[in-house]
């Protein structure tokens, strides 16, 4: 069992920054892919970002550039740094823990109770 708290959303005026942060329960933090997605009003749960347990990360076009995951396996804790944000990346953000990488965004990971991220003037 894992247990997932985000941390660090909040309102940003368009083209400023923003570094979530996701803390994770258990032992076996080191050994799951990470991964961030966001929920727009009214939209399906899309990836944002994702990092293996080794490393390898992985970005949805959308964000390619501007935002940057990341994982400190000894505070048990992955970070999203958002950079140059848009009002379109207005959503809640949720961070996801999965066994292996496929599972990701699936029933069978792991979820955290969100996020508020809002980009306005």
């Amino acid at each position: 069992q894992v247990q997932l708290v985000e941390s660090g959303g909040g309102l940003v005026q368009p083209g400023g920054s923003l570094r979530l942060s996701c803390a994770a329960s258990g032992s076996a933090f080191s050994l799951y892919a990470m991964g961030w997605y966001l929920q727009a009003p009214g939209n399906q749960r899309e990836l944002v970002a994702s990092i293996t347990s080794g490393g390898t990360t992985n970005y949805a076009d959308s964000v390619q550039g501007r935002f940057i995951v990341s994982r400190d396996n000894a505070k048990n804790t992955v970070y999203l740094q958002m950079n140059s944000l848009k009002p379109e990346d207005t959503a809640v953000y949720y961070c996801n823990a999965a066994g292996v990488p496929r599972l990701l965004g699936s029933e069978y990971g792991y979820w955290g109770q969100g996020t508020q991220v809002t980009v306005s003037s």
